[in-house]
């Protein structure tokens, strides 16, 4: 086994090890015995797993999507099965976040992250965005590259694990933040800054690791070749 083969399936078993043995098992996709038992459900890929390649790469999106988007989907049902936040949605859980224990908050945020950040890529994606959302951000950034520069730094700047995002703030001003794990800006948490997310990119180390090892930054330009901003112009429609 040379060292990159070596690399590789020691990262892969790192991650089998985190998401544990009956939801990252072999090369096929499985799941926790009652996994989708509950009020929330792992929402299907808008597109396969190799459509963003070269960009991001099949396994990742498969290891992505298959594993670790469903194991938080069943740990959140586990963690919310007889309790009053069995019966709200995502955003109700959101707004009153500060009260939750872990368990809920994690998992509730890798659920509600994931589902938003898969519509924001597709094989049609990149270029730049187009009617309000590019006026909205040519007005709030003073034009396209000052905004890609910043929302650049964000992704790069977050220690460790966590999410860049471009929202819309109570003054339907556009910012850019990052958070910590699974947060986003829906969370009502002390230091948090709240908004409408209307972009969002993950920056955990499985979103990008098997194809671009430690170089976070192709992997952000690499997001901007498939992002998509019609969809984006859409949230952002609906957040202001």
């Amino acid at each position: 086994m040379n060292k990159r083969t070596f690399l590789r399936t020691s990262f892969l078993g790192g991650l089998a090890a985190l998401a544990g043995p009956s939801v990252f098992a072999g090369s096929h996709r499985l799941f926790m015995p009652g996994a989708d038992e509950g009020p929330f459900t792992l929402p299907a890929l808008p597109y396969a797993f190799d459509a963003l390649e070269p960009n991001i790469d099949a396994k990742t999106m498969e290891i992505h999507h298959d594993r670790h988007h469903q194991a938080y989907v069943t740990k959140l049902n586990a963690a919310v099965k007889g309790t009053p936040a069995a019966n709200m949605s995502l955003e109700q859980i959101f707004a009153g976040m500060g009260k939750y224990e872990d368990p809920i908050r994690n998992n509730a945020g890798g659920h509600w992250n994931h589902s938003f950040f898969w519509k924001l890529m597709s094989p049609k994606g990149g270029g730049q965005p187009g009617g309000e959302l590019a006026n909205a951000i040519i007005r709030d950034f003073a034009g396209y590259d000052r905004f890609k520069e910043q929302f650049k730094k964000a992704a790069l700047d977050r220690f460790g694990s966590g999410w860049a995002w471009l929202s819309v703030d109570k003054n339907k001003k556009l910012f850019i933040s990052s958070c910590p794990n699974q947060d986003n800006p829906l969370m009502d948490l002390p230091g948090n800054k709240m908004g409408t997310p209307v972009l969002g990119l993950d920056v955990w180390e499985h979103a990008y690791y098997l194809k671009y090892q430690n170089k976070r930054p192709d992997y952000v330009d690499a997001f901007f070749n498939v992002v998509n901003w019609e969809q984006a112009g859409m949230n952002y429609e609906k957040a202001k």
